[in-house]
This record gives structure tokens, sequence and C-alpha cells, in this order.
């Protein structure tokens, strides 16, 4: 039997929630242990399908999602997540013992912001959902907050992205990947360095993850795709001639 359960640590600093969609029993245990330590809320599902319908009704501030799961795979739930109104703006963060390059890329792919592959050190899981966190409700009080450049708007506080007057929807990690470019046009990044501002030293990709997301990025701007370009050998820019 599938179950949904919660568990809310009795501590009024943090409120955020945590859906874990993961039938392994044992690592459930430990995450949740894990993440109430830290004050989290932390639901729990072993089921795909049941874990994208719990997902819809709990608006979760990040999901941890395996690849593995009975009903639906992680994958098919990851892209359900994405074209889904109320969803399409959680971090998730995939959790899967499939290590191979093609299968992080599909991950990517499909709209996942991070990729962590089976074993892994819990410490290092709860830096990478803090640092996830941090970048869905980064506020600041001032102008910062807004970039604007060649008809290309990005509201931070709002988390919002128009491209003439036209809203468009981000990952997370799309929406950092180009606040970043249009905070520094012209600068050249490399791959690496480009994923350091964006996700944190700390985290593992491989090189192709950037292009993965970039391909992503450009699709979804159209017409202002050619704003971003590949300076070969190195990485990316932003065109600063616009």
């Amino acid at each position: 039997m599938s179950h949904v359960s919660s568990t809310a640590l009795e501590s009024p600093m943090v409120k955020q929630t945590i859906l874990i969609i993961e039938d392994e029993p044992e690592l459930q245990e430990i995450l949740t242990y894990n993440l109430e330590a830290q004050g989290y809320i932390v639901h729990v599902c072993d089921h795909g399908t049941r874990g994208l319908e719990a997902s819809q009704k709990l608006i979760p501030d990040i999901i941890l999602l395996d690849v593995m799961l009975p009903g639906m795979d992680g994958l098919e739930v990851c892209r359900h997540l994405r074209s889904n109104k109320t969803t399409k703006r959680i971090p998730i963060v995939m959790l899967t013992a499939k290590s191979e390059e093609v299968d992080q890329l599909v991950g990517f792919q499909l709209g996942a912001d991070d990729y962590v592959t089976k074993p892994f050190k819990v410490r290092v899981l709860i830096e990478r959902i803090k640092s996830l966190l941090r970048r869905a409700n980064q506020s600041l009080d001032d102008d910062s907050q807004v970039l604007s450049c060649s008809g290309i708007v990005l509201d931070r506080l709002q988390f919002r992205v128009t491209i003439d007057g036209e809203s468009i929807t981000l990952t997370p990690t799309e929406f950092d990947l180009l606040w970043q470019l249009m905070e520094h046009p012209g600068r050249a990044y490399k791959r690496y360095d480009l994923m350091d501002a964006v996700m944190g030293d700390d985290t593992v990709v491989l090189e192709r993850t950037i292009d993965v997301h970039i391909r992503a990025l450009r699709k979804k701007m159209g017409s202002k795709a050619e704003l971003i370009e590949t300076v070969r050998g190195i990485g990316y820019r932003l065109k600063s001639n616009y």
C-alpha cells in the first residue's frame, strides 16, 4: 500500500515543506529524520502516480524525486510536474542509482534542477536542498531584483520572466542562468564557472549539463535565443551590444 505521511518539527523558524517521492523504506526514514532535524516539514510518498497527486495537493517548497518508482517512473513524474501550472516552478532534485551521463542529461532535459546519485552523503544533499531553496526564495529590498534588456525582464521577487511583454516559464536553474548572464553582459563564462555561480561550487555536475540547460533556455526564449552566444572552447556569454 502506498502512503503519504507527514511530521512537522515544532520549530517556528522554518516552515518550508519537502515532499520525498521514494520507495525505499530505509532511505525514506533516513531522509525524514535528517530533514526534520533541520526544521523542515516532511511528507513522504512511495508511489510515482500518487506522489504526483500529492505534489499537486501539497505544493511543497521542494521535491526529492526517485527515478525508479512503481506506478510512474520519476522522469515521467518530473515531466508532469513541469507541465502543470501549479507545480512547474517547484525545485526538483532527482535521486537515482543511475549514474550514467545520459540518465543525468535526460533528467535535466525534463526540468530537474539537481541530480544526486545514490549512495550519497545526507549532509551534502541537505546543503544542495538549502541552496535550491535559497535560490527559489531569494529576495532583496532594492531595485536589483529586476533586470531588463532587449525586451527581456526578470523579476526575482515575483520569479517572473517576460519577453516582449509575454510571460514565459523557467525552472529555477534556467532563471538563475539567465540572471547571471544578464548581470554581466559580454562576459564569457566557462561552463563550470557558470554552473558554480548558479548552483554553488559544492554541486557536482557534468560538463554537458550546462549545455542542456542553455539549450532548454534558448528554446523558451524564442527569437531572443540568439542573445546567448556560444564561446567556442570556453562556454557562453550574453551579447553586450543589444
